[in-house]
């Protein structure tokens, strides 16, 4: 299995109905599964770090005695931020009973392995615990990982005991955090479960009403785009969208440049539109030249947002990008339906990388 390649299949009413589906991506499993044996390795180096955020350096070495559970992120990934909830709440719980959390923050774009994009991340995001740097992924490569997020859980004789990929399998995941922590002497680890109340981003998906896939719009990856003229790699191109699109399909319009992990615009006024269905809809972008402040405009079905709008949007769908980080365009109310979505930049100079739902 390539590094950052996996099997997505969705869980509970996604899996049981036949409308819906099994697709790969390249971030996380919506449907949780681990393996749990006796060990599964040593820990691995944590030397190939590029810098630390929060701590001075750690090693394996340094650790011995400690129970640790390195938690494998990326701060685009919106896998990652559910899960995050959880991972301060043990962090916070368990740190004076021995364990220590890890955040290893490997990228998958070019810009998140920008050391100051990361520190932004980490304030942003409030990640208080240890966050090694792995800008060159030497340590996602030491660990031989393919996931983000992905959870390895070490005892305090340094063995690999347990893993977890994906979100979901909170309960089972603080159980075994108890174990180990029991197993390393501390019987007075705190017992029950920690109760999160997750907001933003970091809410749950609406895993009943997800249909849509993540979708690359760069064209290494990309599936389903449709604008006439189909991709033009790595050129100025004007785009002109069909009369109308399929679930999960997506166009452009205007003056853009295809290339190989992202879109950027050429002139104002470009659209993307895109068909979907789910509660939520993001989109990691941002200003191609650093510094820049663009506008951009959101539809639903022709209209402003209304109530349905997300976090980087008011309900007339205003907002503006100046920071290539992941953007929440849409949280739909009840009932959630498929509609088509549309994003007209005002300014020239936004780039976009990849839509993810929830």
């Amino acid at each position: 299995m390539k590094a950052g390649r996996l099997l997505l299949t969705a869980i509970g009413a996604l899996a049981a109905s036949p409308s819906l589906f099994a697709f790969t991506e390249d971030k996380s499993v919506s449907k949780p599964f681990s393996a749990r044996i006796h060990s599964e390795g040593r820990f691995p180096s944590l030397e190939g770090a590029t810098g630390w955020l929060n701590s001075p350096p750690l090693t394996a070495a340094n650790l011995q005695g400690k129970v640790v559970l390195i938690d494998f992120w990326t701060y685009s990934c919106i896998n990652w931020r559910r899960t995050e909830p959880y991972i301060r709440a043990w962090a916070d719980k368990y740190k004076d009973q021995g364990l220590i959390v890890i955040g290893v923050h490997s990228p998958e774009f070019e810009f998140e392995k920008d050391a100051g994009n990361v520190r932004w991340a980490v304030k942003d995001m409030h990640v208080e615990y240890p966050v090694a740097v792995d800008s060159n992924r030497a340590i996602w490569q030491a660990f031989r990982n393919d996931y983000w997020p992905a959870l390895y859980f070490i005892d305090a004789a340094g063995n690999i005991r347990h893993h977890q990929f994906g979100e979901g399998a909170y309960g089972e995941s603080e159980r075994f955090i108890q174990k180990l922590l029991a197993e390393a002497g501390r019987g007075a680890a705190s017992r029950g479960l920690v109760s999160v109340n997750a907001d933003g981003l970091e809410v749950a998906p609406d895993i009943g009403n997800l249909r849509s896939p993540e979708n690359y719009l760069g064209y290494e990856r990309t599936e389903n785009f449709v604008s006439r003229d189909g991709t033009i790699e790595d050129k100025h191109h004007s785009y002109v969208a069909p009369s109308g699109l399929r679930i999960n399909h997506w166009a452009l319009v205007g003056d853009w440049t295809i290339g190989r992990q992202s879109i950027v615009l050429n002139k104002p006024e470009g659209r993307i539109i895109y068909q979907f269905h789910a509660r939520d809809l993001h989109l990691v972008m941002g200003p191609a030249r650093s510094g820049a402040i663009i506008r951009f405009r959101v539809l639903i079905d022709g209209q402003p947002p209304r109530e349905s709008h997300g976090l980087d949007v008011d309900d007339q769908g205003i907002g503006t990008i100046s920071r290539q980080r992941l953007y929440q365009l849409v949280r739909q109310t009840s009932p959630v339906g498929e509609h088509q979505f549309e994003i007209e930049f005002l300014d020239s100079g936004a780039e976009a990388f990849s839509f993810t739902f929830g």
